[in-house]
């Protein structure tokens, strides 16, 4: 089984900043690599969009909604963080992480999604 799991989420005031992980598990050999992590949102009435996603290669591109508040980072090969600063009742959303993966049988290329984390943005 591969696993995603999202933590970090919260309830924080206007201009607060929080912290997002993401970590894939797996049975041991089971992913032959990770092509790319991607922190997705959608906040109430609103569609899903992409707010921020890093490559194997380490290329990183953002959502246009972001607007330059949040870094996408690989802390380790299996965890990747989403450090979001000066957040605003807008960002009120739930994240989700996905992993895009290639599993080592039948060597084929899959995305795994977490259960997502609310953040919550309120005075």
């Amino acid at each position: 089984q591969v696993h995603v799991v999202e933590s970090g989420g919260g309830l924080v005031q206007p201009g607060g900043s929080l912290r997002l992980s993401c970590t894939v598990s797996a049975p041991s050999g089971r992913i032959r690599g990770i092509n790319v992590v991607n922190w997705y949102r959608q906040g109430p009435g609103k569609e899903r969009e992409l707010v921020a996603g890093i490559t194997s290669s380490g290329v990183i591109n953002y959502g246009d909604s972001v607007e330059e508040r949040c870094t996408i980072s690989r802390d380790n090969q299996k965890t990747v963080a989403l450090q979001m600063t000066d957040l605003a009742p807008e960002d009120t959303a739930r994240y989700y992480c996905v992993f895009d993966v290639t599993l080592s049988y039948p060597g084929s290329r899959r995305s795994f999604w977490g259960q997502g984390t609310q953040v919550t943005v309120s005075s």
